[in-house]
């Protein structure tokens, strides 16, 4: 079972995870919403496409762009389609 927690609290929890890169991509079904807030800033991978970020926000702190995934992702990223990787600070064990 991968867990993903910051600031104390556990925000996403999974036995099926996608490891890419050494990003474990947890089913979007898994996350605590609660925890989760949509924001504009978007990337682009050469392979994956463009990704959306989330902030995670826990007791009023807010870590900004944490959580990324791939709305629509590349044919070679499709394993990734609907799953959420973590960053900054944001421990998966």
């Amino acid at each position: 079972m991968k867990k993903a927690t910051w600031n104390g609290v556990v925000i996403a929890e999974s036995e099926d995870t996608v490891n890419i890169e050494g990003n474990h991509y947890f089913p979007i079904s898994s996350i605590n919403k609660e925890y989760f807030e949509l924001n504009e800033t978007h990337s682009n991978c050469p392979w994956k496409g463009i990704a959306s970020y989330y902030n995670v926000v826990v007791d009023g702190k807010v870590n900004k762009d944490a959580a990324w995934f791939y709305p629509t992702p590349s044919e070679l990223a499709r394993s990734i389609k609907d799953r959420v990787a973590f960053w900054k600070g944001v421990i998966v064990e």
